[in-house]
């Protein structure tokens, strides 16, 4: 479903939920802005959990971080990979062994794809905040007219446009490190070498990618 069908379903059913209770208009604006609010609240505390889940739990890394359409391709499914909170890498469940150094390589590449994961957790924040924000602050007459005539469409986009392209291409620019860590992480540990899937062509096809689906908005 895209924007302005969300947008539009939202008004329509917003209104009716609202007349079982007050069916002035001040209270249909009331009972919107109090959904949105509770929307708001169901959004920041799923991502909540989605943070701590990424700092507790083990990071799985045989279907991560593949941006280009080559990326992967030659390895075809992997065996299941974790590295855990505490710097093991396991295969299948199984610690592999590894010294001191190795340790300290996984935790900084580990550090460095929850980087990448909260900074995309915290733009889909920020987009989700924002449009909340955009509706709640709408009469349900004036939602009705924006999303039908998408205006408010033109809006969300506009603002996502302005603010969460710039901040995911900044994403694709930390790629190069990236590959540099699984790079070193494979000539150090053996073991990870069918993990260092992030090619070269990577940094390119994710900028490129991300442009051609904001300029399609």
């Amino acid at each position: 479903m895209d924007i302005r069908h969300a947008t539009l379903a939202l008004c329509l059913l917003l209104p009716l939920a609202a007349q079982a209770g007050d069916p002035s208009p001040a209270g249909i604006n009331a009972e919107i802005r109090q959904e949105m609010r509770d929307a708001r609240e169901e959004v920041r505390a799923e991502l909540a959990e989605a943070r701590r889940k990424l700092a507790t739990e083990n990071l799985r890394i045989d279907n991560s971080l593949r941006f280009s359409r080559h990326d992967g391709e030659e390895a075809g499914e992997l065996p299941r990979a974790e590295i855990t909170p505490q710097g093991d890498f396991l295969i299948e469940g199984e610690a592999q062994e590894i010294d001191a150094e190795q340790r300290r390589q996984l935790l900084a590449y580990r550090g460095q794809v929850l980087d990448i994961a909260t900074r995309g957790i915290d733009i889909g924040q920020r987009t989700a905040e924002a449009t909340l924000a955009e509706i709640g602050d709408s009469s349900w007459v004036g939602l009705l007219f924006s999303a039908m005539t998408g205006r408010m469409e033109r809006r969300i986009e506009r603002m996502v446009r302005q603010q969460v392209e710039p901040a995911v291409l900044e994403i694709c620019n930390e790629l190069p490190a990236v590959r540099v860590a699984q790079q070193q992480l494979a000539s150090s540990l053996p073991q990870f070498q069918p993990y260092a899937t992030l090619g070269p062509d990577g940094v390119d096809d994710c900028a490129q990618v991300v442009r051609q689906e904001f300029a399609s908005l």
